[in-house]
């Protein structure tokens, strides 16, 4: 079980746009042979984010809170005071990214699409789908050229991870694949987004993406699924008083406070030993753990509480690998943020107001070294 006990609460609910062109002064390209991220790297990092939320999500509030507290989730969640379903979080949230027109769309489908608009779209989106369900251990990936530009396809497997996942499926009447099983594929996680190709070469390894545009897709993706768990899950139920938030979660039967739903799937995300990692500090931390690491931290969250229109950016050497880092801004988007970071009686700041910049996201991604 990962559990959090870091206080920092913060939901954002507008992207940053952002160019290389209008970055803080102090990035530096770091050093390689060649420029930028692979895009298999760039759409693992994608998956890892999207996958890691949805898992805590999955388990930590759909499969646990059905359990403890017979809280359920439905189709009809906005009508019944009930919980999105697993894929209906996902979708929300996509829908929120793929409206940034930041490059990046994602969405789920599958071979047995309960939903008509959840289907392949395109021979390679089905032969993604077939492949995945033969072997879930590699996506599959392609490039096509559309409107001019070259896009980076994934398809990633969807796995049942919870029972309600398989118990939805199965009995659902407009499914029509109703023999699931705990660990199986039931679909795919479709990834798209802008490449170019590396020096003269031909196979997809040699396309590329420029690190702070992998950092943005990153951010956008856990921003978005920040805003949707604390909006549509945990504003809309506590406002019901059908349950509550608590730093104490797990012990209290109630749902994660937003900020431990990111440091949660965060702690998932390393696991994973991808070299991926993301974090909340701030100024003003409630746990001393949140505050700047470094000195680049800390000119990070001055650089975006002074300027929160764009991250502050640079890169550092550790070892013999090369980091890009990039502090997003994290503002204070509901009352529910501003009310508990100024109440929180280890808080050492008391006058928030809503939409302030109340802290910043750290997003860190290893720079290939080939």
């Amino acid at each position: 079980m990962i559990k959090s006990k870091l206080f920092f609460i913060s939901l954002p609910s507008f992207l940053i746009f952002i160019s290389w062109f209008f970055l803080a002064p102090t990035a530096a390209h770091p050093s390689g042979k060649q420029s930028g991220i692979s895009a298999q790297r760039a759409a693992e990092y994608i998956h890892a984010v999207i996958k890691a939320d949805r898992t805590i999500y999955s388990q930590y509030i759909v499969e646990r809170l059905g359990e403890t507290v017979s809280l359920k989730a439905t189709e009809q969640w906005k009508n019944e005071n009930t919980l999105p379903l697993p894929a209906q979080f996902l979708m929300v949230s996509s829908k929120i990214v793929n409206s940034k027109n930041l490059g990046i769309k994602y969405r789920l489908m599958s071979l047995w699409p309960i939903n008509k608009n959840n289907a392949a779209r395109s021979n390679q989106q089905r032969a993604g789908l077939k492949k995945v369900a033969k072997n879930p251990g590699q996506p599959h990936l392609w490039s096509v050229k559309k409107n001019g530009k070259i896009l980076f396809n994934a398809v990633y497997p969807d796995l049942a991870v919870t029972k309600s996942c398989v118990h939805c499926h199965n009995n659902h009447p407009r499914s029509p694949k109703k023999d699931f099983k705990r660990g199986e594929v039931m679909g795919g996680i479709h990834i798209s987004f802008p490449i170019s190709k590396a020096n003269n070469g031909s196979s997809l390894k040699d396309y590329r993406v420029a690190p702070e545009v992998v950092a943005d897709y990153v951010h956008a993706i856990l921003e978005a699924d920040r805003t949707v768990y604390a909006k549509h899950i945990v504003n809309r139920l506590q406002k019901k008083n059908i349950i509550y938030a608590s730093e104490n979660w797990w012990e209290e039967n109630t749902l994660l406070l937003p900020a431990q739903f990111l440091l949660n799937a965060s702690d998932l995300i390393k696991n994973m030993r991808i070299g991926l990692d993301y974090k909340l500090i701030s100024l003003w931390p409630i746990n001393p753990h949140n505050g700047a690491a470094n000195q680049f931290e800390h000119l990070g969250l001055e650089a975006v509480a002074s300027k929160p229109f764009r991250p502050y950016i640079g890169s550092v050497q550790v070892g013999n690998k090369s980091f890009f880092r990039a502090v997003y801004p994290d503002f204070a988007v509901t009352p529910a943020c501003v009310t508990c970071h100024n109440a929180h009686p280890k808080s050492p700041k008391h006058d928030f107001k809503l939409y302030d910049v109340i802290g910043g996201i750290v997003v860190s991604l290893p720079m290939d070294s080939d």
